[in-house]
């Protein structure tokens, strides 16, 4: 009975052996996937996906299956959680995991780790989103320590702004010598001297006659103007205001239809100062041109290649293009990178290219919105009954 119990131990063993060595082995070399561009084909492309990053393995990190199984060390492989605020800067790209620290994808280095910084008196509790100033300074919007807290270039801990309790910052972006920080439980903009810390200013508080005051100020960016764009969750709109905080133009609405908002979560603006907006629900990110008409939208909701699955954030980025040049297409040619985070899936931080097909010959923008309004004009006409549903014309005052 014990030979019996004992060979059937070593047919067990000799057969898991078979199957840790087999994951040792080199896989075949997968099939070039082909290149993926929005719109579809038979429009000219503008934007192609690139890569994705979700742990250590998406920069070449190796370790046998055999390795894990003996030292036990699968743990130390970094891998996000919950993803929300992305950027990019000289060569790293900076991610806030929600349930965990700023990880940094550093494209140089190919390593995944956390923010140097970010321990001690720099620790994080629940970091949402960041931005880099042109010195590389870090400013991570933390509502649950209820501060924004700063790292230098070497993103080493500085200093943290704000007191817990008396707001709640869910986004920070620096114009000149001023830190705008957007503060949901105030429902308005503050406005910091970027060496102290220094209240100045509180912007979005005063009703608007047109279109009210802010209701759930989640995301904000600048254009190269100066403007401040402002998404607002609870009015489903992305706002743009002007230094003294008077509401400029707004973007999108309430609605399930394309150049409406659902879920609007984060935004950016182009060197064109087109506006690029990411909705959660619709899974994708749509892009307005500067007098706020809908151009067209990238990505699709779902859980594979090139998929987004709650997306949360969209930085862009002119000057890393080239750590991104290999994936693309040769025909291709990469103009800037959109980074785009899922807060859940397979796929969390997303690396799109704004470019454009060699030798293809692209519409103005004037075009492109005459072609878009003669189709709408048109679609009106067939569907009379829809006209309604799609004005957002009407501006919501609250």
């Amino acid at each position: 009975m014990r030979l019996m119990r004992f060979k059937i131990f070593i047919t067990f063993f000799s057969v898991f052996i078979m199957i840790i060595f087999a994951g040792c082995a080199s896989a075949p070399e997968k099939a070039a996937e082909p290149p993926i561009f929005y719109p579809d084909p038979p429009e000219p492309p503008r934007i192609q996906f690139l890569k994705s990053y979700t742990s250590a393995f998406d920069l070449g990190a190796k370790k046998s299956a055999f390795d894990i199984f003996i030292t036990g060390e699968k743990e130390k492989f970094s891998i996000l959680d919950k993803p929300y605020g992305v950027a990019i800067y000289d060569g790293k790209i900076y991610v806030c995991d929600t349930n965990a620290t700023v990880m940094v994808i550093d494209l140089k280095k190919n390593t995944f780790e956390p923010l140097q910084g970010a321990q001690g008196l720099g620790k994080l509790v629940q970091p949402l989103n960041i931005s880099i100033d042109k010195n590389g300074n870090k400013y991570v919007a933390d509502p649950v320590r209820g501060q924004v807290v700063i790292y230098d270039k070497n993103d080493a801990y500085v200093k943290a702004f704000g007191i817990a309790g008396a707001w709640k910052p869910v986004d920070a972006a620096v114009y000149e010598d001023r830190l705008y920080v957007a503060d949901i439980q105030n429902r308005d903009i503050k406005v910091l001297d970027k060496e102290t810390g220094d209240v100045l200013l509180a912007l979005g508080q005063e009703k608007d006659e047109t279109y009210g005051r802010l209701i759930s100020p989640t995301n904000i960016t600048f254009d190269k103007d100066g403007y401040l764009y402002v998404a607002d969750a609870g009015k489903f709109k992305v706002y743009k205001l002007d230094r003294d905080g008077h509401i400029k133009q707004a973007f999108g609405g309430l609605g399930d239809h394309a150049g409406s908002f659902s879920r609007p979560r984060g935004i950016a603006i182009d060197r064109e100062n087109r506006l690029y907006a990411v909705d959660a629900a619709f899974g994708n990110v749509q892009i307005f041109s500067k007098d706020s008409r809908l151009l067209f939208f990238f990505g699709k909701p779902a859980n594979k290649r090139s998929g987004l699955f709650l997306p949360a954030k969209v930085a862009l980025d002119y000057d890393n293009t080239s750590y991104f040049q290999q994936y693309a297409d040769p025909r291709f040619e990469i103009e800037a990178i959109l980074i785009v985070t899922s807060q859940f899936g397979n796929q969390m931080v997303n690396v799109f290219a704004l470019g454009r097909e060699k030798g293809r010959k692209y519409l103005t923008e004037e075009e492109v919105m005459k072609q878009i309004e003669e189709k709408k004009q048109k679609f009106m006409q067939e569907h009379p009954e829809e006209a309604g549903a799609t004005d957002t014309s009407k501006e919501e005052k609250k």
